[in-house]
């Protein structure tokens, strides 16, 4: 366990970003404890491995920073630490290359230590990648699996959601500060407080009032990865960032798996490339539990059959599946008229039974 003392160092060095996990393992291997890094002498830290440049900036950055001001700031929001060496840190993020020597944290971090995947994917989403993403992440969640993603717009968002119609819990990964007004995207802010009063968490390896800088989200994707066994990507383009995330978990050793899509999407070329370079292809929940050894965990998957209860659901749920149906299709191969299949479509729906994915589109629930 970290004691105060030295959490407060921690936290200070923190502040300073240009000092990370690389550089802190490099001092700490020159110097008995972190209050030792934090009152060296630029000189010292020169001699340790520290630019000048850098050395004098974080010597002017210690004079300056009022610890007690910024520990105030944390407090008012709740919001917890938790470092390398405390018993609460994630388990398998330990494992990986370069870990967080600090995680700062909005909720119930505990939630970690159970079964979870990580699921990433597109910010602009199809509806295939919508559906696919509903329809296993609410699976995966129904089953126990704690669901790890970045609170991104896209498949990101739709991964925290699907999990918490589950009534499961999911945590997000930030490239900010935890603070709520540095929340990014600002639209998702409401869904954050879902996630936490769920039983879930927020967390990132960055301080009070990080703006959502470029560069910090290719850090922010390796813990995404690093915090589960296994990342799920449901659509991604050739160049998209969601890669950095599927590649950082394959350099820690996780298994990778994506969802296949059309060969004319754009979204699919990302996948398909993860695919090619043995990425394990994922067409259901039950390929995740088989690839993950969490079969033993399955209660029940959600794909028990679904009885009609009269002769018209009956027609309908014939020619129902999970590739999406324009009403007017179902029209025509129920022999139904509109009224009819309006009113029992509506019905249906209240149940469970079936799905309006937009536009008039339906499916199998």
């Amino acid at each position: 366990m970290t004691d105060s003392n030295n959490l407060k160092y921690l936290i200070t060095l923190s502040h300073f970003q240009k000092i990370g996990p690389q550089r802190l393992k490099l001092l700490q291997k020159h110097f008995p404890t972190t209050k030792d890094i934090f009152f060296a002498k630029p000189e010292d830290l020169i001699d340790k491995g520290l630019s000048p440049t850098l050395a004098y900036e974080f010597n002017y950055f210690r004079k300056n920073f009022n610890f007690e001001e910024a520990y105030a700031k944390y407090e008012k929001e709740d919001i917890k630490f938790c470092a390398i060496t405390d018993d609460n840190y994630p388990k398998l993020l330990k494992d990986i290359h370069d870990p967080p020597i600090i995680l700062y944290y909005k909720g119930y971090i505990n939630c970690l230590n159970n079964f979870s995947i990580s699921v990433v994917g597109s910010r602009k989403f199809t509806t295939y990648g919508r559906q696919a993403c509903e329809d296993i992440v609410f699976k995966l969640a129904k089953n126990g699996l704690v669901i790890v993603s970045g609170l991104a717009l896209g498949i990101d968002s739709l991964a925290h959601c699907a999990a918490l119609e589950a009534g499961g819990i999911t945590v997000g990964v930030l490239g900010t500060g935890v603070n709520r007004t540095h929340i990014y995207p600002a639209s998702n802010r409401k869904l954050a407080e879902r996630m936490i009063e769920a039983g879930g968490v927020i967390i990132s390896e960055f301080p009070f009032g990080t703006l959502a800088l470029k560069y910090n989200f290719p850090l922010r994707n390796r813990i995404i990865a690093g915090l589960t066994r296994g990342t799920l990507v449901i659509e991604a383009n050739a160049k998209s960032g969601t890669l950095i995330t599927a590649h950082s978990a394959l350099d820690s050793g996780r298994e990778v798996m994506a969802i296949p899509g059309s060969i004319y999407s754009e979204t699919s070329a990302g996948t398909h490339k993860l695919i090619d370079e043995g990425a394990k292809l994922v067409t259901c929940a039950e390929d995740i539990l088989k690839y993950l050894n969490l079969e033993e965990i399955k209660n029940y998957i959600e794909n028990k059959t679904i009885k009609s209860e009269n002769p018209t659901e009956e027609k309908i749920l014939a020619n129902l599946s999970k590739k999406p149906i324009h009403i007017n299709e179902l029209i025509g191969l129920t022999q139904l008229d509109t009224r009819t299949i309006n009113s029992t479509l509506t019905i249906m729906e209240m149940k469970g039974m079936v799905k309006n994915t937009g536009n008039m589109m339906y499916i199998i629930k």
